[in-house]
Order: C-alpha cells, then structure tokens, then sequence
C-alpha cells in the first residue's frame, strides 16, 4: 500500500514538475523588458544593421499599460546614433548572436537593448516635470569605471577628482536633452552618460548616444512628460528577438495614424528627408 502511495505521489509531482516547466516556458516566452511594462510612451530607435550611424525614430503610445495595442504617435524620423554604431548593453547581451558587439566604455556605440527614459534636461531651463537644469562647470557626469558614480551625472562638490568626468555645458549637442536610465554596471565598464540629445547633423555620429533634430527634442521632452516612457535601440531585424515585445515591423514603416507629437516644421525638412519619412 505505501509503495502505491508513493508511486502515485511520485507521479503526481513529476506532472506537477512538468506543469510548472510548461507555465515558467510560457513565461519565458511572453516575457518583455521591464521598461516597457509601466510604459504609455515609447520611442523606438532603429539602425540596418549593428555598424549604421544613420537611424530612423519611431514615436508610439498606448492610454494605459495594459493596452496592448500600441499606436504610432507620428511618422518615421532621421535620427543618428554612436559614430561606430551601436552595440548590445551587458543586460541584453543573451539576445546577441555570435559576431554581434557589445557595448563597453569609449567604444563610440550606443547600447542596443530596452530602457527607460528618466527625465528631460537642458542648459536652459523649460517648465517641465523632472527637468534637470545643467549647470556650467557643476553638471558633470562621470565615465570612469572606477568611480562610485560611474554613469551618473553629480554636482561638483560632491567629486574628490574629476577624473573620468565630462562637463556637460561643454558639450553644445547637450543642450537639450533626456536621460536614458542605462545599467552602466562598472565592473563590466559597460559604457555610461547615456542620452537622447540635439545631433551635430542628419549623418554624424555620436559619443555613444542617441541623437535628433533640436527641434524634435524639444518635442520629445513634452511628449514623454505625459506618461511613463521607455525607449529601445535595435537593429531592423532584431526586433523579433524581443517576443513580440516592441511594435515595429521593419518592412513596413509607413505612418497611418493622426500625429500627436507636433509634426517637423516642413521648412526644416530636406526634400532629401521628406522622401525618407515617406517610405
């Protein structure tokens, strides 16, 4: 009687073990990025492949977090990103394949990978929710791997060297700008000071970050005042690598949606550019 007992105790936790792999597999296979769970603003930001300086910007929105339907916010924008490209942050590194960089401190490629926006900032100050004012000679952010604030932006004050540390009113492409809520993770040095900034021009690449039009930043940091906001960096074919996760097919861009982000001045389009966005 209690060998039969325990057989069918063993057989019952067996489909019990089986059971719970089937609901952790299910699990695994839904999983998306925690930025994009609170998210109602999304900026995605994608590249042909890993090397491309030239990106393209897509605004989407959702009225809550659990709506499933993403809906774009205006068209396909010109957008650049790190001058050498971009490369997998060390938290999404297991969706690399082989060949694919990773992204490392001074490497000049912006992190590939899911984040959250954290906030506006700029060198003028704008009545906005979590603006950062930049303060000259004061707003540093730090770069060396060796510092406790490495990848944060400090006062001065509180530096006992300044090693490793970019002033950023130095820097005029950070004039306007948001933060990116990037892991830099030190041990790693993998890379920091991670932004959405003004772009040099419509070809230039950048430090490591992602970059836009002036005016479009300016935009921006209205936009993701309205909601909880994430933005993910990938290449046109990696989007499938996130599950499902990201409402992007990189054969079909085009915008069918009314624009609730103010559109470009079209004085400021390129004929060259208008042509882009209507692909």
């Amino acid at each position: 009687m209690r060998k039969r007992a325990f057989a069918v105790f063993r057989s019952s936790l067996g489909a019990a073990t089986l059971l719970a792999l089937f609901a952790a597999d299910a699990t695994a296979s839904t999983y998306c990025p925690r930025p994009l769970h609170r998210a109602t603003r999304l900026i995605v930001i994608t590249v042909p492949d890993m090397n491309s300086v030239k990106a393209t910007m897509h605004t989407f929105e959702r009225e809550t977090p659990a709506d499933a339907t993403w809906r774009r916010a205006g068209p396909p924008e010109p957008a650049v990103v790190g001058s050498a490209g971009i490369g997998w942050a060390k938290t999404f590194s297991h969706l690399g394949k082989k060949g694919e960089p990773i992204k490392t401190e001074g490497d000049k490629r912006t992190p590939a990978g899911v984040f959250r926006l954290s906030g506006p900032f700029g060198m003028e100050q704008r009545p906005l929710r979590n603006f950062v004012k930049l303060a000259p000679g004061r707003s540093l952010c730090v770069r060396d791997p060796r510092s406790a604030y490495y990848g944060q932006v400090m006062d001065r004050s509180r530096l006992r060297t300044l090693r490793g540390a970019e002033d950023m009113t130095q820097n005029a492409t950070l004039r306007r700008g948001i933060f990116v809520d990037y892991p830099s993770l030190p041990a790693a040095r993998a890379g920091s000071c991670i932004f959405l900034h003004v772009w040099e021009s419509d070809a230039t690449g950048t430090e490591g970050r992602v970059a836009v039009a002036e005016d479009r930043v300016n935009v921006l940091q209205d936009w993701i005042g309205q909601g909880f906001s994430t933005i993910a960096i990938i290449t046109e074919d990696t989007a499938k690598r996130f599950k499902h996760c990201l409402p992007i097919n990189a054969k079909s861009n085009t915008y069918d949606q009314p624009a609730s982000a103010p559109m470009r001045n079209p004085n400021r389009v390129t004929p060259q550019q208008q042509a882009t966005l209507k692909q």
